[in-house]
């Protein structure tokens, strides 16, 4: 059993949190992290970029000059998209790049993600925050304290929290969310996570949720085979 160092404000160790990556997913599947990751950078993309064709350009449709006897290339009107200021051959129009994968991958996925960051060393236990009300100053000083204040840093609390979350907003590479809103895309872009010990108890929480379902289903599909 793995055990995690849990730290107070100050940044010294107020005990220990056992948890292993097993208990979040059986396994990293790097692959099905990649297709996740790749699902919500291409969900984002705005698609609304638009290039015009040979008719769509101004300018006249007439031949530039004949086709024969003239010693040149032969030439159609100033809008051929083989010349300068005339339109694009390939037009480029706007799409929509969205699409989504199982839920039940997505799910394991985000799992995955935070099992990964506890295989790697990069998963901080604070105790709590204790702000009382928002103070970047306060947050700023958490972070040194717990040396993250040089990194990319995922905070996640066990619910929204808007006291840390204002507090977190202006400082450079620190993004705030709660435990619900995790996905593995804002889980593997920053270089640490720092959860406080209740939202690690929530993420807990809901993989063995998901292990009990799974199993159920499991079980509910062998009982229709037999």
């Amino acid at each position: 059993m793995a055990s995690l160092t849990v730290y107070d404000r100050q940044g010294k160790e107020v005990g220990k949190y056992d948890i292993e990556p097993t208990d979040l997913a059986p396994q990293v599947n790097k692959q099905l992290l990649h297709d996740v990751v790749v699902m919500y950078q291409a969900n984002q993309r705005q698609g609304t970029v638009r290039t015009k064709t040979r008719g769509e350009v101004s300018g006249s449709t007439k031949k530039m000059y004949r086709q024969k006897g003239t010693g040149n290339a032969r030439a159609g009107s100033r809008r051929s998209g083989v010349r300068r200021g005339g339109g694009h051959i390939f037009a480029i129009r706007p799409r929509d790049y969205s699409y989504r994968l199982p839920r039940k991958a997505v799910k394991l996925a985000t799992r995955m993600a935070i099992a990964s960051k506890l295989l790697d060393n990069e998963l901080v236990v604070i105790d709590d925050f204790g702000l009382t009300q928002p103070a970047t100053r306060e947050m700023a000083g958490i972070l040194r304290a717990l040396k993250l204040d040089a990194t990319t840093t995922l905070v996640a609390t066990a619910d929204r929290d808007m006291n840390v979350y204002k507090s977190a907003r202006n400082i450079q590479g620190v993004t705030v969310l709660p435990v619900a809103d995790l996905n593995a895309l804002s889980i593997l872009k920053p270089r640490r996570m720092l959860v406080t010990r209740a939202a690690l108890d929530a993420i807990k929480a809901r993989a063995q949720g998901s292990a009990a379902q799974g199993s159920a289903a499991q079980g509910s599909a062998t009982e229709v085979s037999a």
